[in-house]
């Protein structure tokens, strides 16, 4: 009769030990899933329910028994989704191209320059990230107003061209680079500029690539500033703009969820884009601490 080697009691034990611990694991992943691409998938059911379908059936029914696309024709039909959209992107391409240029610059200076109160800058920066924005929309509103930019997307993209979360990103990221780079550069005579450019910045691509998603993620899904900020249906950004679905006396479900999935859509696409890069930055160092 053969013996089973003490080996294999070991490896048997140790895979009895870490089934429930997978398991746990799996539950966790699931419940995030759900958490997490539920309210997603429960919008894109109701955008293509029939007229005569029940929405709010238990246990829920995702897969329409009648699916259809005329919620979302209706939906360009009654919002000019072109101009809204073309507004949208118009902020968002100002918040993306400032955010990368202005918090790559800032966080340059925060992570590899020594100056004077360079603590006192990043404490400052620390801050304006813990302050909720809610408290400031009157300052910013003033601020608007006085530069004469009410009513303008330049208005509704200037209060986020620079994040302050987007800053800490870039600090961490040039913070993580060794240091030999640098010096390195200024053996060959190079000045703070030349080693920024030629340097610093192809190292953290991979984070600035984070940045530029965060940017226009933010900008893109931004509704109670817009709002504010504007009042000509005009430069209405489409956040903004699909609220005209929801009437006073009737709301259809449906349209709403139509609007919500046309809206998600550039999100999707410009994520798509650069998901591979997105990845390379959070590996690269982008966001430890």
């Amino acid at each position: 009769m053969a013996q089973t080697s003490p080996r294999s009691h070991t490896t048997a034990a140790r895979r009895r030990r870490a089934r429930p611990g997978s398991v746990a694991r799996y539950l966790v992943l699931l419940l995030m899933a759900v958490l997490l691409a539920g309210p997603l998938v429960w919008q894109l059911s109701l955008s293509l329910k029939g007229a005569g379908e029940p929405l709010y059936t238990r246990p829920p029914e995702l897969i329409p028994q009648h699916p259809t696309l005329d919620h979302f024709a209706t939906v360009l039909d009654r919002v000019p989704v072109p101009r809204y959209l073309l507004n949208s992107l118009a902020v968002a391409a100002m918040a993306v191209v400032g955010n990368v240029v202005g918090a790559t610059c800032a966080g340059y200076a925060l992570g590899k320059l020594r100056f004077r109160g360079r603590g006192l800058a990043t404490a400052v920066v620390v801050a304006a990230l813990l302050v909720p924005s809610e408290t400031v929309l009157i300052a910013q509103f003033l601020t608007i107003r006085t530069a004469g930019l009410v009513n303008t997307l330049i208005g509704v993209a200037l209060p986020t061209l620079v994040a302050a979360l987007n800053v800490l990103l870039m600090r961490n990221a040039f913070r993580n680079l060794p240091s030999e780079f640098e010096e390195a550069a200024i053996v060959d005579g190079a000045n703070a500029w030349q080693r920024f450019i030629r340097v610093s910045v192809p190292q953290v691509k991979g984070v600035i690539t984070v940045v530029a998603i965060f940017a226009f993620v933010g900008s893109w899904n931004d509704f109670l500033w817009p709002l504010i900020v504007l009042s000509d249906e005009q430069n209405y950004t489409l956040t903004v703009g699909l609220n005209r679905l929801r009437g006073t006396f009737y709301d259809d479900p449906r349209l709403i969820a139509a609007g919500t999935i046309i809206a998600l859509v550039p999100i999707v696409v410009f994520f798509a884009v650069l998901q591979r890069y997105f990845f390379r930055g959070l590996e690269a160092g982008g966001l430890k601490g």
